[in-house]
């Protein structure tokens, strides 16, 4: 089911029966408006952003029906969750701390989630290169694919962050030429975004991150303890871990068809305190174009089935709580 974004600054969440009532001010007289009425039961997860406000017996509502509930900063900036509780998990996060310390369980993850990664790379390339009648770009296709033959073979997983690194860099130079010229992109930039692109990347895996945040914590895991990346206070690393394979296919993707097809234009970013953000417009464009991807079905060769997007970023983390036990249990995705 879909996501309730609130975005709007000043609007206010209020609880009535089964329903989330969302008021807005008028700018005329201050005074406010009920804009929306959201059905509890018609949602799986909520979205605040900094400037909105939500009751507590809204909270309490959405937390009983396991409706998580994540804020996002003024900068769009994953900054923390409401999410419900998740008590009855401590022998699996016992195993799950153990198999993280295990150098050989971790390798095994870290290397098939670059594996899938860089063939999702490869292939968001080809069918961008094939929509638009271009030739593929056959050096940076084989190079890929070399990468990902060498992160097969390696035993380190130093030597494998290196790989996954090579094969971004190259991969992005390549998927830079299909935006059009008004909207270059050099590199990537984080804190801040240094322009409109990097401006929806990070929006984009903010979005993502905070649903496998979400879908970690329901299947009562630690989100926190990484192996791709190392664990660190003040992030999610297995989250982050866990979302490598689908930003090619949802994040980069994503933002260059709202370029290419002209969804955004100037009028839809602003800059702030250096940066370059999303504005209030390009947040609700980009928030629709988001739930569309994650909500369309296909038949996908890796489940054998149809599904979407957003049911094999919940797959993934079964699949991981599997390889607990049974580590050839996890095959990230991979689009076909």
């Amino acid at each position: 089911m879909p996501t309730a974004c609130i975005l709007q600054k000043g609007a206010n969440l209020r609880l009535r029966s089964e329903r989330i009532e969302v008021w807005a001010p008028l700018e005329e007289s201050g005074a406010s408006s009920r804009i929306r009425d959201i059905p509890i039961h018609d949602i799986d997860r909520v979205i605040l952003r900094e400037g909105a406000q939500i009751s507590s017996e809204s909270l309490c509502a959405l937390l009983r029906a396991d409706i998580p509930i994540s804020l996002l900063g003024w900068n769009d900036r994953f900054a923390g969750s409401f999410l419900p509780p998740t008590n009855h998990h401590g022998l699996w996060r016992l195993k799950q701390y153990g198999k993280t310390l295990d150098a050989g369980f971790a390798l095994h993850v870290a290397r098939r989630l670059v594996l899938a990664k860089i063939a999702n790379q490869r292939r968001v390339l080809q069918r961008l290169a094939a929509n638009r009648n271009a030739d593929a770009p056959e050096e940076i296709i084989h190079f890929l694919q070399s990468m990902r033959r060498l992160s097969e073979l390696t035993a380190d997983l130093e030597e494998l962050r290196g790989y996954e690194g090579a094969a971004a860099a190259r991969y992005f130079q390549s998927w830079a030429a299909f935006l059009p010229e008004e909207f270059p992109f050099e590199r990537r930039s984080t804190r801040p975004p240094h322009n409109p692109v990097n401006a929806c990347i990070s929006f984009g895996a903010t979005l993502l991150y905070n649903e496998m945040v979400a879908a970690i914590h329901s299947h009562g895991l630690d989100p926190a303890l990484g192996l791709l990346h190392a664990t660190e206070n003040g992030r999610w690393s297995l989250a982050l871990d866990l979302m490598e394979p689908f930003r090619p296919v949802l994040v980069e993707a994503l933002a260059l068809d709202l370029f290419t097809h002209q969804m955004v234009d100037t009028t839809c970013f602003e800059p702030h305190q250096g940066g370059i953000y999303l504005s209030e417009k390009g947040r609700r464009i980009f928030v629709l174009q988001y739930e569309r991807r994650m909500e369309r079905q296909f038949m996908s060769e890796h489940a054998g089935h149809r599904t979407t997007l957003r049911e094999q970023l919940s797959a993934t983390a079964t699949q991981f709580k599997s390889a607990l036990d049974h580590p050839a249990c996890f095959l990230p995705f991979e689009m076909n």
